[in-house]
């Protein structure tokens, strides 16, 4: 069965979700090879079946930014030739994979949320311009780098080797150009991150900036909180809430847009939600003809009752 490398995501040792959703489908494309650049659980690693953990211990891999990550994997690819490569869809999944596949010769896809065999070939699916398009890809030169969304599948554990393999691997002195001098943790919320979060609310400017009807039902439901541009642009939230194209890309579970009109900008970044629930007292507003099920009404009245009845059902 051929290798595939999952690069692996991990803070403090603990595996992110979108790695053990990465190596759920690596199962499925061939035999799972984790690739850790510092620390992570191998326990739980060769627990969701990973046969093979390439570990990279330099320290230039924490102390430089993409570009060390990238080229070690670029020289894994083409000592292993994998037959695909997986790698989180997030700002830096994304940035290492392009480097490496642009130094392996290989094709590159980005923002996958579905990634199968078919006749033998490794295809994708994405979705395009703003959303306006799902298409089939796949890649006809070199293994296929491939960037997947989070929440593309569920993790599954299934037993692997977990062989460790220690990887020395010397980083160019072109690669250390950009040197981090100092990182501050992100201050938590107690919710999940929201480019991982199986369930997302959203506000916008419906809200007229009180988001605390939009961040009670999140509570509610374990979900992480989201705002459209019109929100963000209004000063009412952060940047690091928005969803959008010029925001973050998510594809939960399912998908609360309270107070949001549905501008093709905040489609793009979330059209690709399994399940999509729109509340808004305007029954034209665009978001209601993606939506599975709509509520006209005053998010205001609306997301306080739907909170007191999943409390109540909560027990």
């Amino acid at each position: 069965m051929s290798e595939v490398l999952v690069l692996i995501d991990a803070v403090d040792g603990k595996v992110s979700k979108p790695s053990l959703e990465l190596l759920t489908i690596a199962r499925a494309i061939g035999a799972p090879s984790a690739v850790v650049f510092g620390d992570a659980d191998t326990a739980t690693l060769s627990g969701y079946g990973a046969e093979k953990i390439y570990t990279y211990a330099d320290q230039a891999f924490q102390d430089f930014l993409v570009a060390p990550k990238a080229e070690a994997l670029a020289a894994l690819i083409a000592e292993k030739s994998p037959a695909a490569v997986l790698v989180p869809s997030s700002a830096e999944g994304k940035e290492i994979a392009a480097r490496a596949a642009l130094k392996s010769g290989s094709g590159l896809i980005t923002d996958a949320v579905e990634v199968a065999v078919d006749g033998g070939n490794i295809t994708t699916t994405q979705s395009v311009f703003a959303g306006s398009y799902t298409v089939a890809a796949k890649v006809t030169k070199g293994a296929p780098v491939i960037a997947v969304k989070p929440n593309s599948v569920a993790p599954v554990e299934a037993a692997g080797a977990g062989a460790v393999e220690a990887v020395s691997f010397e980083v160019s002195d072109a690669a250390k150009g950009a040197k981090i001098v100092t990182s501050e943790p992100k201050a938590a919320s107690g919710r999940p991150e929201l480019a991982e979060a199986a369930i997302v609310v959203s506000g916008g400017r419906g809200t007229g900036g009180d988001f605390s009807e939009v961040e009670g039902l999140a509570d509610a439901l374990g979900a992480a909180v989201g705002a459209s541009r019109a929100a963000v642009d209004s000063g009412w939230i952060s940047h690091t809430f928005q969803v959008g194209q010029t925001g973050k890309t998510v594809s939960p579970q399912l998908y609360i847009a309270a107070g949001i009109s549905g501008a093709i900008q905040h489609r793009a970044g979330m059209q690709t939600s399994k399940t999509i629930v729109a509340i808004n007292k305007d029954e034209e507003a665009p978001l209601f003809e993606l939506v599975d099920f709509g509520v006209v009404g005053d998010l205001k009245t609306v997301l306080p009752q739907a909170t007191v009845e999943i409390n109540k059902r909560k027990g």
